[in-house]
């Protein structure tokens, strides 16, 4: 396989004399006020994207990704500017206020590149082939991204962040070497293009290569000695909730009876909810923790990070029963229901960390100004949101986060559970009403279908555990509108919708991410029409991703235009890799639907990545949770009969990591229920197609899996 050698990566390092640096202060500057003229606008002004319309009004003459880019860096011999970020990156904005908004900066970007401006969230395709390059350059990634390629889009140099001087100077040094010694950077560009073309070959595995207990329990050996037992996490900063890696471990814990882990999970559960990374007022959660103990958070809120913590902390309500999961899923819907949901029922993006110039000014509060507005009611606000030197973080103002549960805080603060409940829920209202005044962080309200089909998966798992009908009924609603509005007529899927338009051909995580969406909601109201979707997404998805030779998935469709390399993502992160996602959804299709190609595809996959998982257990985990269903008895629970889908809803306060749910009040043709229905309602407990006698009671059906 090719390989990047450090003599190589050091070639354009003698072109041009420094790279860009993740900056150690946060240098903030005013944001343009919204009442005057713009003086400049680019053809940006012509997109949707919420990202890209922030620099329409910039000096710098941006393009959009397009054909009309690279025809005039072609006509002109210039090397293009390809630069990515997204609309709530805080550093994308440090950047733009210091280079992109500067005239005499622009002025020299203008002269000597074409500038591409590009959404990372719109087109994850572009981002990934040249965050790729970025890392074998320079070791690292992150956003912004700025790469510099040739004509052709094959990348020659690129960073991050780079503060103005710095950025200025290597615009002048990288343009002098191109014009002066432009073979030097093409051949450096040649080799550099065979490294992110390696980047995504795939060594496939041997078919029958299951991966069995021994290996996951190597793989976890390996996760123990990188977990944070006091504060939960893993053991260093900054600090992601990383809702996949959970998922497993939880899952893991409760299969094995490992009580450490089950202690582990819970720890850091109960400090994430309890922490500033929680928005203690208005319910969510933000994008990452900057230090150890969850305080500081990187304020950004994220769609996909809240999708995800609902299906995670449903599961772990339905796993250790704790009221605090319970409340932490409820205000994390209220905040989705009232912040990041449009009147159609579509999800947006994100919402953006920066006001009034200043990263969390939204979140944060003064002591006075808390005084002011609780009154007799500061003292129990102040004790309960720690307003002291546990909250305090900038400009003397305060983080609010908890350091008890609510029960052990009502005992210590010497009032009843009940009266604290009324009394904080009295505090948050106004908390929140006050906040409601202030300047609003900027929202991305563009709706991606991959992001949304998470977004409906965690309102099923908070139905199936909590079983409030209003959450049911926003899955459909939320579904119904994804299907009529980003169905294409071809049987394939859009991957974005705003302002009523669908555009862009789907990704391949728009498929899987769909497909487990509509496994779930199958799930917990067995109506197949949901079942016949997915198949139907999952047939469109393999015939035009999946690359027959190696068994894997690439991430764009065979009828998207190709890029300098066509990525496959295999490595679980933040968001489990399209392809994991896909071999579990073909594995649930497979189960419910006896179909043995989707199958063979799934365990195809699974095959391609064992001996990776002890390397490194956290970009595995959604691939360790599909091997859990394989090295441990996986139950499919068929329930037939009138009262199907109460008796699937009294499954709810039991937690079972390792099933699948299916069930018909009618005659069915899935091939578990066929000839099962009777005028009684029946539960029949299968491992691998075999069923145990079938029983009337889900007390009776816990026996048989236990």
């Amino acid at each position: 396989m090719f390989t990047i050698s450090p003599r190589m990566a050091g070639t354009l390092a003698a072109l041009v004399t420094f790279v860009g640096c993740a900056p150690k202060v946060d240098p903030r500057s005013q944001q343009p006020k919204p009442d005057t003229v713009p003086e400049h606008t680019n053809r940006l002004a012509q997109e949707s994207s919420p990202y890209l319309l922030q620099h329409a009004h910039n000096p710098v003459d941006w393009y959009p990704w397009g054909e009309e880019a690279f025809a005039k860096a072609r006509s002109e011999n210039k090397l293009m500017l390809v630069s990515i970020g997204y609309s709530s990156c805080h550093w994308c904005h440090v950047m733009e206020r210091e280079s992109f908004e500067n005239e005499a900066v622009a002025k020299v970007m203008n002269e000597l590149y074409v500038c591409i401006k590009v959404d990372r969230e719109e087109r994850p395709d572009v981002d990934q082939v040249y965050m790729s390059a970025v890392q074998l350059m320079t070791g690292r990634g992150g956003w912004p991204l700025n790469c510099f390629a040739l004509p052709d889009g094959r990348p020659v140099h690129g960073g991050t962040y780079f503060p103005q001087q710095q950025w200025v100077q290597l615009l002048t040094e990288l343009n002098k070497t191109w014009t002066t010694d432009p073979d030097r950077v093409t051949e450096y560009a040649e080799r550099l293009h065979q490294g992110v073309q390696a980047q995504s070959l795939v060594q496939t595995g041997k078919v029958g290569e299951a991966i069995d207990q021994k290996e996951l329990e190597e793989m976890v050996a390996v996760w123990r000695n990188q977990l944070d037992n006091v504060n939960g996490g893993p053991d260093k900063v900054p600090k992601f909730p990383m809702p996949n890696n959970y998922e497993f471990l939880l899952r893991y814990a409760w299969l094995t009876d490992d009580d450490a882990l089950k202690r582990h999970v819970e720890l850091t559960l109960d400090k994430m909810a309890l922490g500033g990374i929680h928005d203690q007022v208005g319910g969510g959660f933000a994008r990452y923790s900057t230090d150890a103990l969850w305080k500081a958070p990187h304020f950004e809120k994220m769609l996909y990070d809240n999708a995800q913590l609902v299906s995670l902390y449903s599961q772990a309500y339905q796993a250790f029963g704790k009221p605090l999961y319970k409340t932490t899923v409820e205000r994390t819907l209220a905040f989705i229901e009232r912040e990041m949901t449009s009147p159609e029922g579509a999800f947006y993006s994100a919402l953006d960390a920066d006001t009034e110039g200043e990263e969390g000014r939204f979140y944060v509060w003064e002591k006075d100004e808390l005084q002011g507005l609780l009154g007799t009611e500061y003292d129990l606000a102040a004790a309960y949101y720690n307003v002291n030197a546990k909250g305090l973080w900038e400009h003397d103002r305060y983080i609010l986060l908890r350091q008890q549960d609510d029960p052990a805080f009502a005992a210590d603060f010497g009032i009843s559970l009940e009266d604290l409940h009324m009394r904080i829920a009295s505090i948050n209202s106004k908390l929140l009403a006050a906040r409601e005044h202030r300047e609003r962080p900027g929202l991305d309200d563009k709706s991606l279908t991959s992001w949304n089909a998470l977004m409906i998966q965690g309102y099923c798992d908070a139905f199936e555990v909590l079983g409030d009908p209003a959450m049911r009924a926003n899955a459909i609603r939320s579904m119904d509108l994804l299907l009529k509005k980003c169905h294409r007529s071809n049987g394939g899927l859009w991957h974005l919708y705003k302002d009523g338009k669908a555009s862009i051909n789907g990704y391949l995580e728009d498929y899987c991410f769909t497909i487990e969406a509509l496994v779930a909601l199958y799930g917990i109201t067995f109506d197949e029409r949901w079942l016949n979707e997915a198949r139907a997404i999952a047939d469109h998805a393999v015939r035009h991703f999946l690359d027959k030779e190696t068994g894997v998935f690439h991430f764009t469709s065979d009828q998207d235009p190709a890029l300098i390399a066509r990525p496959s993502e295999l490595h679980d992160n933040v968001i489990p890799a399209s392809n994991s996602s896909m071999a579990k959804g073909l594995f649930l299709l497979g189960q419910l639907f006896d179909d043995a190609e989707y199958l063979a595809i799934s365990n195809r996959l699974l095959n391609t990545v064992p001996n990776n998982m002890a390397a490194y257990p956290t970009g595995h985990s959604n691939w360790a949770q599909l091997a859990l269903q394989h090295a441990y008895p996986f139950y499919e629970i068929a329930i037939t009969g009138p009262e199907a889908v109460p008796l699937r809803l009294d499954f709810a306060s039991h937690y079972l990591p390792n099933r699948i749910f299916l069930g018909s009040t009618t005659a069915s043709e899935l091939p578990l229920l066929k000839e099962k229905t009777s005028a009684g309602s029946t539960i029949f407990v299968c491992v691998e197609k075999a069923c145990q006698l079938p029983v009337n009671t889900v007390e009776a059906a816990l026996k048989q899996i236990q």
